[in-house]
Formats: structure tokens, sequence, C-alpha cells
């Protein structure tokens, strides 16, 4: 449970706010006051302050493109938030995703792909997309081509180790990210996702130290 009396408000009652996604993607930098952080705690959309219409206001609330809440972290001196949250939509007023410029890096653009993936399962048919194909298909069609895929990287890195050079690993590169698209894919259809199985390693990685 989040203490928010551990939270250390500034002479203006206010605490920094970064917004990351749960794949770790950094959105956006807000304001709270305590006003709007039990709000925010108690309705789970993330709700700020505005230092310029000096009034609270929810994320989202009128483009639709909300912050839900996930958790709340307060930093070693309690003078600023982690609000881990997942976007509905983009998160910029400019329509950009995040605020901050630059592309996402690797490990949270995927998880923007593992969103778009959710998608064409939603949509999924055999008319549809490559994507929406394979899902309508089943577990049966997907699993299929992660085991190709599979051996198609391990022929790969074969292939690298013999003769290292640009070509060869474009070749590995290109067929492990095939597989770990069709892996997304994998774990999409029984419902789950990548942090899902990243968890697991974690955990395995706490039993062990």
């Amino acid at each position: 449970m989040f203490d928010i009396d551990r939270v250390k408000f500034d002479d203006k009652g206010l605490v920094p706010g970064i917004v990351q996604t749960p794949g770790g993607e950094v959105r956006m930098l807000g304001y709270l006051s305590r006003t709007s952080l039990e709000q925010t705690l108690e309705s789970g959309l993330v709700t700020f302050w505005s230092r310029s219409r000096q009034a609270l206001w929810t994320k989202g609330g009128t483009s639709g493109n909300t912050l839900r809440l996930v958790e709340v972290r307060l930093d070693c001196d309690g003078d600023a938030l982690l609000l881990i949250a997942e976007p509905q939509g983009p998160t910029c007023h400019t329509g950009a995703d995040a605020c901050f410029e630059g592309e996402p890096l690797p490990q949270p653009w995927l998880e923007r792909l593992e969103g778009v993936l959710r998608e064409r399962k939603a949509g999924a048919s055999l008319e549809g997309s490559y994507t929406q194909k394979l899902f309508a298909r089943g577990v049966d069609r997907i699993g299929k081509k992660v085991v190709e895929e599979a051996g198609e990287v391990v022929i790969g890195a074969k292939n690298h180790q013999v003769e290292p050079s640009a070509l060869h690993r474009e070749e590995f590169l290109g067929e492990a990210a095939d597989l770990l698209f069709h892996l997304q894919m994998l774990l999409l259809s029984q419902g789950f996702g990548l942090q899902d199985a990243a968890r697991v390693l974690q955990e395995r990685h706490r039993e062990r130290t």
C-alpha cells in the first residue's frame, strides 16, 4: 500500500511525477498536489495539478488518452514519484506517444509492438493481414512458425560463427527478430505477454541470489 504521508511536497505543495509505461517507456513529467495524488490513487487515472491553470486535471479527461495507474513508487529522498501507468493512446498534447524527443528504446518499443499485435488479434480473420490470418489459424500454426524461426536462428548463428560478416550478422539478427515477433504472437494467443515471461526470469533470479 502506497503511503502518501511519506511524500515530501515542495513549498508550493507539489511533487514531480514521471510517467512510465509497464514496459519502461518514459511518457511525460507532471506535477501533483496532495489532492491530485489522492485522486489518482482513488480513481486509478493519473491526475495532475496544472500550474498554469491552478486546477486539477485528469490526463486524457477531454481527449480520452488517459493514463491508467498501475503503481506509484517514491524515490529514495521522498521528493519525486514514478507513476507506472498504461497509456490509452498518445500521451503528448502534440499527438506524439511521448513528450520526450526521439524514438523509444528497443525494450519499450516491444511494448508498442505488443499493443499493435493485440489489436490484430482482436480483429483476427483469414481475410486480414498476415498477423490476423496467423492469429485466426490458432496456436498450432503460430507454434509451427516459432519452431521454424528458432531453427533459422540457429542456422544464422552457425553461419555467423563460421564466417563473421555484415551479411551473416544481418541474417542472424533478422532471424532472431522474426523469432521474437512470432514468440510474442504465441504468448498473446494464450493471453500473456513478454512482461509475463520476463517476470518468471526475474523470480528465478531472485530465488538464486
